[in-house]
C-alpha cells in the first residue's frame, strides 16, 4: 500500500555504508527481450530532465533522441546501464492505484468526512496533530476542507495512495494529490490487525481491511486511529484527464511502467527492471518515479496500477515475492561494485 511521506528532491543517496550488490548481463533479466522498451522510454523521459547528477545528464540527452521503436529502446538501455541488484531477493511488491471517489465541496447529507488542504502553519519536518486527533475535531471550523466524502475507510486509503480523483455532488471532478504530512511515523494497520490476532498476515490485504472497517465502525476507527500519520492534500488543475498522478519527482506517473521506491537504496529516475512473481506475473521495466512511507527497503517496490476500481482491485490484492535490478549508469555501477 502507499505510504505517506513524499521526497521532492530528485536524487538520493545510495546509503552511508556500502549496500551489498551483484551485476548482472541483461541476458539474465527473465524476460527482457519480450518487454515493450520503447513504452519504458517514453516513461523515463517524463522525468529524465530532473536528474541533475553528472553521469545522468549525458544519458538523458541521448535518451531525448532515441527512437520510439523497441528495437531501439532496448538497444539504448543496454549501451548506457547496467543491470545490479541491490540487497538480497526475495523482493517485496505491492500495488497502489489513483482511486476514484465520491463527494461534495461541502459537508451536507451522507458526505460528512472530510479530507483537508495543509494547515499554513504546519512546516517541513514538524510533529503537528496526529489521526485520532484531527479525526477528532482539531482543524474542524477553520475552512481548511478541500472535500468531504460519505466513507471513513475512502478518506484513509486515499491518504495511502496519495492523490485521487473525487466526482462532485455538483457534477464537477476535482484531482487532488499530495501536500504534506502530519510528520509522524506511518504505522501498518495490516500488521497492526495481525498483532490483535483478528487476522493472519496472509489474509491482510486493503480490500480486507476496508470491508473489517466498515463492519466494525467502533473498532474500526480505533484500528485506523493506530496509524498516526496524516495526509494533506490539494488540487490539482494542470493534469490532463489521461495522466496519471503527480509522483514525487513533481511529474504525472504511468500505469505499469512508474514504480515507488525507497530512495536510500534506489535513485529516483532510475529503470527499474520488475519481476514479480505469484498471481498475475510481471517482468517489465519500469520507472522509479515515486516514493511512500512504507516503501522501505533495497528489494522493495510499490507498482501503480493505474486509476480507477479496476486498478484498485488489482493493486488491493498484490504483496508478492520475486526479484528487482536496478539500471544503473555504467561507471555507478561498477563504482557500487567497487565498494562491497
Amino acid at each position: 500500500m502507499r505510504g505517506f511521506l513524499r521526497i521532492l528532491g530528485v536524487m538520493a543517496a545510495m546509503t552511508a555504508g556500502p549496500a551489498p550488490a551483484e551485476m548482472l548481463e541483461f541476458e539474465a533479466l527473465d524476460g527482457w527481450h519480450d518487454d515493450n522498451h520503447a513504452e519504458a522510454l517514453t516513461a523515463f523521459l517524463r522525468t529524465c530532465d530532473l536528474i541533475d547528477a553528472p553521469d545522468w545528464r549525458p544519458i538523458c540527452a541521448v535518451a531525448a533522441d532515441v527512437p520510439q521503436d523497441d528495437t531501439s529502446a532496448r538497444s539504448f538501455f543496454e549501451l548506457f546501464f547496467r543491470p545490479v541488484v541491490v540487497g538480497r531477493p526475495p523482493a517485496l511488491f505491492t500495488g497502489y492505484f489513483e482511486p476514484e471517489l465520491e463527494g461534495s465541496p461541502v459537508r451536507s447529507g451522507r458526505f460528512q468526512y472530510p479530507i483537508y488542504r495543509r494547515p499554513p502553519e504546519l512546516r517541513e519536518g514538524m510533529v503537528y496533530h496526529s489521526r485520532q486527533a484531527i479525526e477528532s475535531g482539531a482543524l474542524a471550523g477553520r475552512g481548511l476542507e478541500l472535500a468531504w466524502l460519505d466513507d471513513p475507510v475512502d478518506v484513509y486509503f486515499l491518504q495511502v495512495q496519495g492523490s485521487g480523483r473525487i466526482r462532485m455532488s455538483d457534477g464537477s471532478v476535482i484531482r487532488v494529490g499530495y501536500a504534506g504530512s502530519n510528520g509522524h511515523a506511518y504505522r501498518s494497520v495490516g500488521q497492526e490487525m495481525v498483532r490483535r490476532g483478528t487476522h493472519t498476515m496472509d489474509q491482510v490485504s486493503a480490500p480486507e481491511i476496508a470491508s473489517y472497517v466498515r463492519s466494525n465502525p467502533g473498532e474500526g476507527r480505533n484500528l485506523l486511529h493506530t496509524n498516526p500519520s496524516y495526509v494533506f492534500f490539494r488540487k490539482i488543475g494542470t493534469l490532463d484527464p489521461k495522466d496519471g498522478p503527480i509522483g514525487a519527482m513533481g511529474r504525472s506517473i504511468t500505469t505499469l511502467r512508474s514504480v515507488a521506491i525507497d530512495p536510500k537504496f534506489t535513485p529516483l529516475g532510475a529503470p527499474v527492471w520488475i519481476e514479480k512473481d505469484g498471481r498475475a506475473p510481471i517482468r517489465r521495466l519500469m520507472v522509479a518515479q515515486d516514493t511512500g512511507g512504507a516503501i522501505k527497503g533495497m528489494q522493495r517496490a510499490d507498482i501503480f496500477y493505474g486509476t480507477g476500481p479496476a486498478a484498485g482491485a488489482a493493486a488491493g490484492t498484490v504483496k508478492d515475492p520475486g526479484r528487482m535490478v536496478l539500471l544503473l549508469p555504467i561507471d555507478r555501477a561498477f563504482a557500487m561494485l567497487e565498494g562491497n
